[in-house]
């Protein structure tokens, strides 16, 4: 079973379907051409992996030492020293460093923040009557304010989102990674140099002492989860709201919030659909399976959260899937992930209500790639309006 097609991109539903009755809870798979893996898409055995790290350490360094440098999905999965790519105390120690600088974020000024950067970007294209809200709204949204949260400037901002957009599609991963780290040691110097009240000083000045390597990691990481997954986040849950009629009409008549629209995606078309990475020290026996030592066993959270034998129809305050993960790598940031996206999407339509797509949901294409979930574009029409007064 291959995940990095435009087939399996454009019906993933289908094809787990298909996997969990062929094969159960337990799904052999190739991440990339050449590069075995185990796809889990049972919420039980999600579960018992996830809460497991002494068998399912997230330390990947035996296994890529067999895969090619070429490798698309190399840069993404391979060991890093943060707190996603480690295991025990060298963990504790990045996670640590790492939660400490997010915590320091101010939500209530985060809520301002997001006002700031959206209504100058709806602006732009509100007397138009369209736009694609992927390019000309959620992610400019997105990488403004996490370059407003790292304390990056606009310049090395756009070198670290083209460098991250290469990394998730696999297609240009190395050249992605140098550019990214580029921009991102520049940032460092100046925060070691200039501290501000942002992620980048708290981490450089954390009792943790990271050196620049591994500061440079847990930025990469931060990065990571906040420039895809926020941006996929956003536009899939606009994508249900405009479309579904049943949602868009009761979320637009108030008796659903855009908080329940978000539960619902992150249920059944999660940011990140495949990830959750680990690699059993040696061979290990789930649901009657043995998975081989050191070959990478992958979540799907898409694929569990939907799995027949817990599936709820009732997403409003369900709070049980897996798109943050669990366990001791459970996602830091769910709070302000859930923050920024509830904001952009509650300025978007409070500014412009009657918002509609403006092609039929077919004709939308999924980008092709083993670990996202995100459409290339999100076209959409409204009734042009004048822009809206500056905060």
């Amino acid at each position: 079973m291959l995940l990095h097609t435009a087939e399996f991109a454009a019906d993933p539903h289908r094809a787990y379907a298909e996997m969990r009755e062929r094969y159960g809870s337990l799904v052999p798979i190739e991440v990339a051409p050449g590069v075995p893996a185990t796809l889990v898409v049972g919420y039980q055995a999600a579960l018992r992996i996830l809460n497991d790290p002494e068998h399912f350490p997230a330390d990947p360094r035996t296994w890529q030492q067999n895969i090619p440098e070429e490798s698309p999905v190399k840069p993404m999965m391979e060991w890093y020293p943060n707190a996603l790519r480690n295991s025990g105390a060298a963990h504790a120690r990045y996670r640590h460093a790492y939660t400490a600088a997010i915590d320091g974020i101010d939500l209530h000024a985060l809520h301002s923040t997001v006002e700031q950067i959206a209504i100058p970007l709806i602006n732009t294209f509100c007397q138009a009557g369209s736009a694609d809200l992927v390019t000309q709204y959620a992610f400019p949204l997105v990488f403004e304010v996490l370059n407003q949260m790292v304390g990056c400037s606009a310049e090395l901002g756009q070198r670290v989102a083209t460098g991250m957009a290469a990394l998730f599609d696999t297609v240009n991963a190395a050249q992605g990674m140098q550019m990214l780290s580029e921009a991102l040691m520049e940032l460092i110097q100046l925060r070691r140099a200039e501290p501000g009240d942002d992620v980048t000083s708290r981490l450089a000045h954390h009792p943790a002492e990271l050196d620049d390597v591994e500061m440079l990691s847990q930025l990469i990481s931060f990065y990571g989860a906040g420039i895809e997954p926020q941006q996929n986040l956003i536009i899939n849950t606009l994508l249900l709201m405009v479309t579904d009629d049943r949602f868009g009409g009761d979320v637009l008549g108030g008796s659903l919030s855009t908080r329940d629209a978000l539960d619902e995606v992150l249920f059944n078309d999660p940011p990140m659909a495949n990830f959750c990475i680990s690699f059993p020290r040696q061979p290990i026996l789930i649901d009657d399976i043995w998975l081989p030592a050191h070959q990478p066993v992958v979540i799907s959270m898409a694929a569990c959260n939907t799995d027949p034998a817990i599936a709820a129809n009732q997403y409003a305050g369900n709070r049980s899937h897996l798109a943050w993960g669990t366990g001791p790598h459970v996602c830091p940031a769910s709070s302000l992930a859930y923050l920024i996206a509830q904001d952009a999407i509650d300025q978007l339509l409070d500014a412009l209500p009657e918002i509609g797509l403006a092609v039929a949901p077919s004709e939308l294409i999924w980008r092709p790639g083993p670990f996202h979930r995100a459409v290339t574009a999100l076209p959409v029409t409204f009734p042009a309006a004048p822009p809206l007064p500056l905060p």
